[in-house]
């Protein structure tokens, strides 16, 4: 009877270790665990993750990738950012998670365990995850296209075309400074100046209209204060019809 009874209380003992809860200590530590493995899984292959980095090495600044910009420029600014060390494939793949925010990252720790073996995979993957977000090239009819409108002012429309310029791909400052003045309207100044003293540079076009920008908020100034003047006297005379007396028609 005793052997029963001390097989049964080990029994009883080794049963409540199997189910004993599971304090919130252990959990802690589970949830640990299984972050820490997450992480050790690598999109790359072991070949890349086996090399170390280069002795001195020092990480530069990157431009962070927010998710919302084109992809092809970010890897063209990390790759500028990078340029010594562009042969070194498997250093390229290591470094690249760190010029990604928290979307881009979250792509990142998404790819398939050991699915990137080279560089230039990594950046074919993230070219097409992000390709939404390429920028769409303006033609040069877009630019000809653009006039200025009633009531526009010089620095609005000149900011427009110079944004419109900047999209363009190819090079077309020639074009540029020969019709620039073709959007403004012909009684403009600045149409008329340019007319009389064609501009040949870029340089000579952007000076021009500054030149004529400080006239239109020199005269936008002017007029301001006239304005208020005029705003003031007005006021004034009001106040002071206010107080003449009232002129008695009976008598």
């Amino acid at each position: 009877m005793e052997t029963n009874s001390s097989e049964d209380y080990h029994k009883k003992r080794q049963h409540r270790k199997q189910h004993k809860p599971i304090s919130q200590g252990d959990r802690g530590r589970d949830t640990i665990s299984k972050a820490l493995s997450q992480i050790s899984k690598s999109p790359s292959t072991r070949q890349i993750e086996r090399v170390e980095l280069p002795k001195r090495f020092a990480q530069p600044s990157f431009t962070i990738y927010n998710g919302r910009t084109n992809p092809k420029e970010h890897v063209s600014h990390f790759n500028l950012k990078m340029t010594i060390y562009t042969k070194n494939e498997a250093l390229m793949c290591k470094v690249f998670p760190f010029s990604l925010g928290s979307m881009a990252m979250r792509w990142f720790d998404g790819l398939h365990e050991r699915s990137i073996d080279s560089y230039e995979e990594l950046t074919r993957a993230f070219n097409a995850r992000f390709v939404t977000c390429n920028r769409v090239p303006r033609t040069l009819d877009s630019l000809l296209m653009l006039s200025m409108r009633e009531g526009e002012t010089l620095k609005t429309y000149s900011d427009m075309y110079w944004e419109l310029y900047n999209e363009l791909d190819g090079d077309f400052e020639d074009v540029m400074v020969c019709t620039f003045k073709n959007g403004l309207p012909v009684e403009f100044n600045l149409w008329e100046s340019l007319t009389r003293r064609p501009v040949r540079t870029m340089k000579q076009l952007m000076d021009r209209i500054d030149e004529h920008k400080r006239v239109e908020d020199d005269r936008a100034k002017i007029k301001g204060k006239a304005k208020g003047f005029h705003d003031q006297k007005d006021s004034l005379f009001n106040k002071t019809r206010r107080n003449w007396p009232k002129a008695n028609f009976c008598n």
